[in-house]
């Protein structure tokens, strides 16, 4: 297979990114993918000079990558210098920029169910205008995707604004809080006020427990005037002035959000997002298979049924941890390598799921006290 320079930037770029902030496995998988990029580019070159150059470039690639498996056997910390390096805090208006993403749900492994009920709360009442008014059915509101980690939250919030064609806030806790007195408030108005700008808008936090936690510690000023600004701006909030506006948070610890925030007329829908099924994990395999070379004796089906229990976090894992192994080879030797069937059953055998039984449990429990 041939490689393209986009695949090679896109992945250079993000084991960069994930090396300068310490997560040392997963910048060595994109690093790995970037120099197996390189690598196959350098064999297209037109010219021997820029050949040497491409192999130059995927060599120190590999070696980056090769620090970055040593980072985790030494449980070296984040790179200290990270501040030195062009970081700096986002501020004032500078984090409220919109995106309009081109995801759709056809994009999304699997979850037919969740998509069933967004489609009713958000986009149905938007296709449909005139039914909704009739039926006195009004597009936006809240809407809480839980689940565990690794399932598909923010790119089935992307997929619903890339739906209905809307802007898309993707914020933080880090974003909105601040240590000065007074701008937590201003960065919540802020982000309020630039949704409503907009013809149609989704305002999606992830981690929203960590910006509308339970208020038991009574000891953090900010969290007490923080939560009831937020609490206050959702009221009503399904509508600003006719313009739509959906509010969507993100947990995998939903018990730990104040319970004024499950309130009707605030996260009036509480939507579940479970481990893939097998129809879903078969098309993620599909996703994150289609552009690697595999072996004859690869079965999907049977890759699919090996991988239950997996959230779709691990199967990318997985997937990424195969082409490592035809790759070390294909630069050992020189000869294009495939993932094979025994390659996928040690990636599998060697991954943990990173979901247990007892966290899936506590999720049943908690929807059945609360949804």
């Amino acid at each position: 297979m041939t490689a393209s320079w986009d695949a090679f930037e896109r992945y250079r770029q993000k084991g960069l990114d994930a090396r300068r902030g310490g997560q040392w496995e997963s910048a060595r998988i994109y690093l790995l993918e970037a120099a197996r990029s390189m690598a196959q580019l350098s064999r297209s070159a037109q010219s021997p000079e820029l050949r040497q150059a491409r192999q130059e470039m995927a060599a120190k690639l590999l070696e980056l990558a090769r620090d970055c498996q040593t980072a985790v056997k030494q449980n070296r910390k984040m790179p200290a210098l990270a501040s030195a390096e062009g970081q700096t805090t986002r501020s004032g208006s500078q984090w409220l920029v919109a995106e309009k993403p081109k995801l759709r749900f056809d994009d999304v492994a699997g979850l037919d169910d969740v998509k069933g009920e967004i489609l009713l709360k958000m986009i149905y009442p938007l296709q449909h205008a005139d039914l909704a008014a009739k039926f006195g059915i009004r597009p936006g509101g809240g809407v809480l995707l839980y689940g565990p980690p690794g399932t598909g939250k923010t790119m089935l919030a992307k997929a619903t604004a890339g739906e209905i064609d809307a802007a898309f806030y993707h914020v933080s806790a880090a974003d909105m809080l601040s240590k000065w007195v007074g701008e937590a408030e201003q960065n919540i108005q802020k982000l309020f006020a630039a949704a409503a700008a907009q013809p149609r808008s989704i305002i999606f936090i992830d981690e929203i427990e960590s910006l509308i936690p339970a208020r038991k510690d009574e000891g953090s000023s900010v969290m007490q005037r923080v939560v009831p600004q937020i609490l206050q701006g959702m009221e009503g909030f399904d509508t600003v002035e006719g313009r739509p506006i959906l509010f969507m948070g993100a947990t995998n610890v939903p018990w730990q959000l104040d319970p004024a925030v499950l309130r009707p007329g605030r996260f009036d829908e509480k939507i579940y997002i479970p481990l893939p099924d097998a129809p879903g994990r078969r098309k993620l395999l599909e996703i994150y298979l289609s552009h690697r070379p595999l072996a004859s004796d690869v079965n999907l089906d049977e890759l699919t049924a090996s991988l239950e229990g997996y959230s779709g976090a691990d199967i990318k894992y997985i997937c990424d941890r195969a082409a490592t192994v035809p790759f070390l080879q294909s630069v050992a030797t020189g000869t294009d390598g495939e993932i094979t069937r025994q390659i996928f059953q040690q990636a599998v055998a060697e991954a943990p799921k990173s979901v247990s039984q007892e966290m899936l449990s506590r999720f049943e429990h908690w929807t059945g006290q609360t949804v």
